[in-house]
């Protein structure tokens, strides 16, 4: 299998984080691709019609994208503990913590576009302050919601990947002031996944 990845991806990220968790990261291919909605990369385009990572090839069957299905792909793949509940409360809660993770990235990536990405000119302050107020919300509900005493689960690891990346970009955080979040996170940072996939580099509009 081959990744097309990205190195200061969230969603790339969580896959493969995801990857190393069910212990299957020796079998996969990494190959990092710069694309962007301003500088689409051809070669992701022809496997994903959207143009973004992560991207799954596989030998002689058709590719996977976006990361919630490469995931559940690869929890088929293992005979362990299966990340993705497969019934009752914990699968739906497991969900639902990875639908705001992945909202909360998709409104980072947004509000980058209001603050530093797009050009001055064309900038919506109150666009922003809105993505700003979404975040602020998500973080207290997690502050409120997250379980850090059950096992790792797809939630987890796409909230942990979602969190750091909104930390390495600087965006408006949460620490001070969710202490239960602050500190599960951290403590999430330290495991061996999150360590083997760093964040880097800069988006190439």
């Amino acid at each position: 299998m081959r990744l097309l990845y990205q190195t200061h991806s969230p969603f790339a990220r969580k896959a493969l984080v995801f990857a190393h968790e069910v212990g299957i990261a020796e079998r996969i291919e990494v190959t990092h691709e710069e694309t962007s909605p301003t500088r689409p990369n051809e070669g992701v385009s022809l496997e994903n019609p959207l143009g973004k990572v992560p991207v799954l090839i596989r030998a002689g069957l058709p590719s996977i994208f976006d990361s919630d299905v490469i995931c559940a792909y690869f929890d088929t793949l293992h005979d362990g503990r299966k990340l993705l509940p497969p019934d009752g409360e914990s699968r739906w809660r497991a969900l639902q913590v990875q639908a705001l993770a992945q909202g909360l990235a998709e409104t980072g990536i947004a509000l980058r576009w209001e603050t530093v990405r797009r050009p001055q000119g064309l900038r919506y302050a109150p666009l922003r302050d809105g993505y700003i107020d979404k975040l602020v919300r998500a973080y207290d509900w997690l502050e409120q919601q997250l379980d850090v005493v059950g096992p790792v689960d797809i939630g987890h690891v796409a909230l942990a990947t979602c969190l750091s990346w909104l930390e390495f970009r600087e965006l408006p955080g949460f620490r001070g002031k969710c202490s239960k979040l602050s500190t599960w996170l951290d403590e999430f940072q330290a495991r061996p996944s999150m360590r083997a996939t760093p964040l880097s580099g800069q988006t190439q509009d």
